[in-house]
Formats: C-alpha cells, structure tokens, sequence
C-alpha cells in the first residue's frame, strides 16, 4: 500500500475500471484521495477510498470501480 501511496501524485488523471475520466487528484488524505474541485460537475470537492484504487503510473490513477459506483 505504501508503495501506491508513493505512486499517488497531485494533478495525476483518476480513471475508472472502464478507462473513463472520473476526477484529477488534489492530494492525499489519510486512506482517500482528494480530488480536485476544478474538475468536478458540482463543484465540489469528492473522495475516492484508496482501496479502490487497483493501480497507478505516472499518468493516472486506475480505479476498479465504475464511476457512477464511486461517486454513489
């Protein structure tokens, strides 16, 4: 885990299982992922749990949930 941690970077995209957008990261907190307000429809601020985060690389985050699954 701690290792993803480190791979988990601000401005990093956050895809969905389906390769769909769902947000862009703000920054770590505690066990969930801040994503940014800027790229969300209501303007707020959401949060996806680290343990739905399945894997990471230097272009985004990869989810292994569906996007209406997370933002439920």
């Amino acid at each position: 885990m701690e290792s993803l941690r480190a791979q988990i970077t601000e401005h990093l995209q956050v895809k969905d299982i389906n390769g769909e957008h769902v947000g862009t990261v703000d920054h770590l907190d505690g066990d969930q992922i801040k994503l940014t307000k800027s790229g969300s429809p209501d303007g707020q601020h959401h949060y996806v749990s680290l343990s739905d985060v399945r894997s990471a690389d230097e272009v985004a985050v990869y989810l292994s949930k569906t996007r209406e699954e997370v933002m439920a």
